[in-house]
């Protein structure tokens, strides 16, 4: 005869623990969410925060929601002909931004400089924009982040 299922057996256990952590996290993200766009605004801040922590793949979601474009790929190692000159380049052929190592992945003016191109070549696929245009795109972010650091 087949045992019973009994609640409070260890895989049961087990499973609530993870039902709870995964609330917990949809909480988490819903919360950040409401907080990360404020009268239609991206939260500036707490995007470089994002980076900074090395979450840059949170920070290019919301990023891209905001802007409307698709999220760009990331990838350690630069493509050929871009070795150890930048730290970092945007490919618009695949939508990817490319670093030159993972130190750089929570670098947040490289990160944003390249989001930049990126949103930029979403429009028709080519490259506009000036590096002066990405400069300030990411200094902007990164000048608000510093306010609030002051504060």
């Amino acid at each position: 005869m087949p045992q019973k299922f009994r609640p409070e057996s260890y895989l049961w256990q087990q499973e609530m623990e993870t039902n709870l952590r995964l609330r917990k996290a949809i909480r988490v993200q819903l919360r950040t969410f409401s907080l990360m766009f404020r009268n239609g605004e991206v939260d500036k801040p707490h995007v470089v925060r994002l980076i900074l922590e090395r979450n840059t793949e949170e920070a290019l979601a919301l990023l891209a929601k905001h802007y409307k474009v698709s999220v760009p790929k990331l990838k350690v190692g630069l493509p050929k002909g871009h070795r150890s000159k930048v730290l970092g380049c945007y490919s618009p052929r695949n939508q990817t931004i490319s670093l030159l190592s993972s130190n750089v992945i929570g670098n947040p003016f490289v990160i944003l400089h390249e989001f930049y191109h990126h949103t930029r070549t979403s429009i028709d696929g080519r490259h506009k924009g000036t590096e002066r245009n990405a400069d300030k795109f990411a200094n902007e972010y990164i000048s608000q982040y510093r306010a609030t650091l002051s504060i």
